[in-house]
Protein backbone atom coordinates (compact mmCIF):
# COMPACT_ATOMS: atom_id res chain seq x y z
CA UNK A 1 0.00 0.00 0.00
CA UNK A 2 1.33 3.41 -0.96
CA UNK A 3 1.97 6.13 1.59
CA UNK A 4 -0.42 8.76 0.22
CA UNK A 5 -1.10 12.14 1.77
CA UNK A 6 -4.71 13.31 1.78
CA UNK A 7 -4.04 15.92 -0.93
CA UNK A 8 -2.66 13.20 -3.24
CA UNK A 9 -5.76 10.98 -2.99
CA UNK A 10 -8.40 13.11 -4.75
CA UNK A 11 -7.29 14.02 -8.27
CA UNK A 12 -10.32 15.88 -9.65
CA UNK A 13 -14.12 15.94 -9.47
CA UNK A 14 -16.00 14.23 -12.26
CA UNK A 15 -18.53 16.65 -13.73
CA UNK A 16 -21.06 14.89 -15.94
CA UNK A 17 -24.81 15.10 -16.27
CA UNK A 18 -25.26 11.93 -14.22
CA UNK A 19 -22.88 13.00 -11.45
CA UNK A 20 -24.57 16.41 -11.20
CA UNK A 21 -27.96 14.72 -10.80
CA UNK A 22 -26.55 12.57 -7.97
CA UNK A 23 -25.58 15.69 -6.00
CA UNK A 24 -29.25 16.09 -5.03
CA UNK A 25 -28.82 12.82 -3.07
CA UNK A 26 -25.54 14.12 -1.55
CA UNK A 27 -23.42 11.82 -3.72
CA UNK A 28 -20.24 13.24 -5.26
CA UNK A 29 -17.98 11.59 -7.83
CA UNK A 30 -14.20 12.01 -7.86
CA UNK A 31 -11.30 10.65 -9.87
CA UNK A 32 -8.89 9.24 -7.28
CA UNK A 33 -5.39 7.81 -7.11
CA UNK A 34 -5.45 4.14 -8.21
CA UNK A 35 -3.61 3.09 -5.02
CA UNK A 36 -6.06 4.84 -2.66
CA UNK A 37 -8.26 2.79 -0.33
CA UNK A 38 -11.82 3.61 0.73
CA UNK A 39 -10.60 4.70 4.17
CA UNK A 40 -8.03 7.07 2.65
CA UNK A 41 -10.67 8.53 0.31
CA UNK A 42 -13.04 9.14 3.25
CA UNK A 43 -10.32 10.89 5.28
CA UNK A 44 -9.24 13.01 2.30
CA UNK A 45 -12.78 14.27 1.61
CA UNK A 46 -13.37 15.11 5.26
CA UNK A 47 -10.05 17.01 5.51
CA UNK A 48 -10.31 18.89 2.21
CA UNK A 49 -13.91 20.09 2.57
CA UNK A 50 -15.11 21.90 5.68
CA UNK A 51 -18.07 20.54 7.73
CA UNK A 52 -18.38 17.38 5.60
CA UNK A 53 -19.02 13.91 7.03
CA UNK A 54 -18.82 10.87 4.77
CA UNK A 55 -21.34 8.06 5.22
CA UNK A 56 -19.90 5.61 2.67
CA UNK A 57 -17.55 5.32 -0.29
CA UNK A 58 -18.02 3.20 -3.42
CA UNK A 59 -15.04 2.71 -5.71
CA UNK A 60 -14.60 1.32 -9.22
CA UNK A 61 -11.53 0.52 -11.28
CA UNK A 62 -11.93 1.29 -14.98
CA UNK A 63 -9.64 -0.30 -17.56
CA UNK A 64 -8.03 1.92 -20.16
CA UNK A 65 -9.68 1.95 -23.58
CA UNK A 66 -7.90 0.32 -26.48
CA UNK A 67 -6.74 2.97 -28.97
CA UNK A 68 -5.32 2.63 -32.47
CA UNK A 69 -3.41 4.97 -34.67
CA UNK A 70 -2.66 3.31 -37.95
CA UNK A 71 -0.76 0.11 -37.32
CA UNK A 72 0.12 0.98 -33.73
CA UNK A 73 -2.13 -0.27 -30.92
CA UNK A 74 -2.06 1.22 -27.43
CA UNK A 75 -4.12 1.75 -24.31
CA UNK A 76 -5.24 4.75 -22.35
CA UNK A 77 -4.28 4.76 -18.70
CA UNK A 78 -6.46 3.04 -16.13
CA UNK A 79 -8.67 5.19 -13.88
CA UNK A 80 -10.17 4.74 -10.43
CA UNK A 81 -13.42 6.54 -9.57
CA UNK A 82 -15.02 7.02 -6.17
CA UNK A 83 -18.64 7.91 -5.38
CA UNK A 84 -18.80 9.53 -1.94
CA UNK A 85 -22.13 9.52 -0.03
CA UNK A 86 -22.41 12.25 2.62
CA UNK A 87 -24.49 12.05 5.77
CA UNK A 88 -27.86 13.82 5.92
CA UNK A 89 -26.64 16.52 8.35
CA UNK A 90 -23.42 17.14 6.42
CA UNK A 91 -22.70 20.36 4.52
CA UNK A 92 -22.75 20.27 0.72
CA UNK A 93 -19.56 20.37 -1.35
CA UNK A 94 -19.28 23.38 -3.67
CA UNK A 95 -17.50 22.24 -6.81
CA UNK A 96 -17.88 25.57 -8.60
Amino acid sequence: MADLKYYDVLLKPIVTEKSMAMQAEKKYTFSVNPDATKTQIKEAVEKMFKDVKVAKVNTMNLDGKLRRRGNTVGRRSEVKKAIVQLTADSADIDLF
